[in-house]
């Protein structure tokens, strides 16, 4: 018997892309959607409601931080991580299996799960299939994800065809230990770039009723063409009544275009890691604030953006806080690209919509293709 706890309805369709509503038990996520990164619960620097208002339907927290800090028991004694952090929205959470990628050298992979050292104080971190579903329903995640392994680029293939169907069992484990009470799962396909080996994967969790379907192991150091031809290869073989999920992907250009191949969900730290870093991200590329090309331009930082930086800021007044090593940079440069990020998306929902994808994504491609990203002087 199906035990559904995500559903996707498709709302509109031009070629492969698509856009349509999740619904998940708190509240709908209008897709394709960008998923802004809260590792440790919180999207840094800014209010949830902040967050809410750019347009966020739904964010991302993850299951290793925070079953590190302060604990996913701790957080569940608290009410909850909504309630923790003050999120009304979806919550979707990382199992943990890109820190098996991340943290390579401090854990160890076995049939039965795998075993982190913390990288905060060199403590025992176990997490198996089951452990890993009962931190995210102690979480009180929305939608959680199996725990896999994601190999580095480049794995070899009796490697990857080994971790991906022990993917498949860690997955049956996954949806056994789900409590009535728990949220959705999504199954992750692995396989690396290898056509055959993405379809083995997909044919391993087909057969099991997973609620939506992420495609892993990709934007982890393989050639960009290689990972748009992987992704271009799979999307078609899921099901068309779930969700699909391309985990880590963030660039700009690399969501219109995954969007263009029928992807629903993405996250990345990208726009809040570039934000801290003094770059912004704009209609005609990055822009670099540090540059000092920019310590008397009374210029918004985007003409015509709406965010809270560009509606009240001049680039010098951002430079100079970002200079002086300020708080408020932070912020503003993280509202800015976080605005841009889910301004985009809002746009490509309603290219999809109107049936001219293809005309906006030329639109944004072609501005993004003069990126003016500068070497600070």
């Amino acid at each position: 018997m199906s035990d559904r706890r995500l559903t996707y309805r498709e709302a509109g369709r031009d070629g492969l892309a698509r856009t349509g509503e999740l619904t998940t038990r708190r509240g709908l996520v209008r897709t394709p959607a960008f998923m802004p990164v809260g590792t440790q619960g919180t999207v840094k620097g800014l209010l949830p409601g902040e967050v809410a208002d750019l347009g966020a339907d739904m964010i991302l927290a993850n299951t290793y931080h925070l079953s590190l800090r302060p604990g996913a028991e701790v957080v569940a004694g608290l009410g909850g991580l909504h309630r923790f952090m003050a999120w009304d929205g979806p919550i979707l959470t990382d199992s943990g299996g890109f820190q098996v990628f991340s943290l390579a050298g401090l854990r160890k992979v076995d049939e039965e799960g795998v075993s982190f050292r913390s990288h905060l104080d060199g403590g025992l971190l176990r997490l198996t299939p089951e452990e890993a579903v009962r931190a995210q329903e102690n979480l009180g995640s929305d939608v959680m994800m199996m725990l896999d392994e994601c190999p580095p680029a480049g794995a070899g293939r009796d490697y990857l065809e080994r971790s991906l169907t022990r993917d498949a069992r860690w997955a049956q484990r996954a949806l056994a230990a789900r409590t009535p009470g728990g949220g959705a799962l999504m199954g992750i396909v692995q396989g690396g770039v290898h056509a055959d080996l993405r379809r083995q994967s997909v044919e391993l969790l087909g057969g099991l009723e997973m609620d939506g379907y992420a495609l892993g192991g990709l934007s982890v150091g393989e050639a960009k063409e290689a990972m748009m031809e992987t992704i271009a290869a799979t999307v078609p073989l899921l099901p068309a009544d779930r969700p699909v999920y391309l985990m880590g992907v963030g660039e700009p250009a690399d969501l219109v275009a995954c969007a263009g191949l029928g992807v629903d969900l993405f996250d990345c730290v990208l726009p809040t890691r570039m934000a801290r870093n003094g770059t912004l991200l704009t209609a005609r590329g990055r822009l670099n604030i540090r540059n000092a090309r920019y310590a008397r331009d009374p210029e918004p930082l985007e003409e015509g953006c709406t965010c809270p930086a560009c509606q009240t800021y001049s680039r010098a007044y951002l430079r100079h806080l970002f200079m002086a090593k300020e708080l408020l940079a932070y912020r503003l440069n993280t509202l800015h690209n976080l605005y841009y990020i889910l301004n985009l998306m809002a746009g490509l929902r309603r290219a999809i919509r109107e049936g001219r994808y293809q005309t906006f994504a030329r639109q944004v491609l072609s501005g993004l293709a003069g990126d003016q990203g500068e070497e600070a002087a």
